[in-house]
């Protein structure tokens, strides 16, 4: 059983595999960082916040509701609230980390493509001059009519 799972675990597939969430984990870690450190503080320049998580709608005020109190603290005296702030928050990073990995994903191919050669484009396929059938090239009788065929020079 030791032998399978030594067999399995040490498959290219599994050690790639590993490999790749690992280093999406770290890759991860710099988005977010990039989002929340960088993006979200100019954001919260528009909004007027350091922070959109306490952004919020007062539907019915408490008794100890007091105006410009946090959503936390809107929450605490017992008002009634809609928190919007988190959603927005949540949405932007959302659409900033995709576009992030766009560009980076767009990076990586853009690198691969690099190194491959051009390919040679197909030469169009021997055609039968009686039924008009595809041939192979060395071919001496059509397969489909069974016409002979006069052989093609090498180039």
């Amino acid at each position: 059983m030791f032998k399978e799972f030594k067999k399995f675990a040490l498959k290219g597939n599994v050690m790639d595999m590993a490999i790749g969430v690992i280093i999406g984990g770290a890759f991860g870690a710099i988005v977010t960082s990039l989002v929340n450190d960088v993006f979200m503080p100019l954001i919260g320049l528009i909004f007027k916040t350091t922070t959109l998580n306490e952004k919020y709608i007062l539907l019915k005020a408490s008794e100890g509701f007091k105006e410009g109190m946090t959503a936390s603290e809107a929450t605490e005296v017992g008002a009634n609230i809609l928190t919007y702030g988190k959603l927005i928050g949540v949405i932007i990073n959302f659409i900033l980390i995709a576009v992030i990995l766009f560009f980076v994903v767009k990076g990586i191919n853009k690198l691969k493509e690099i190194g491959k050669k051009e390919e040679e484009p197909a030469k169009p396929a021997r055609k039968c001059p009686y039924c008009k059938s595809e041939i192979a090239d060395d071919a001496t009788r059509c397969p489909h009519c069974t016409s002979e065929l006069p052989l093609i020079p090498e180039a």
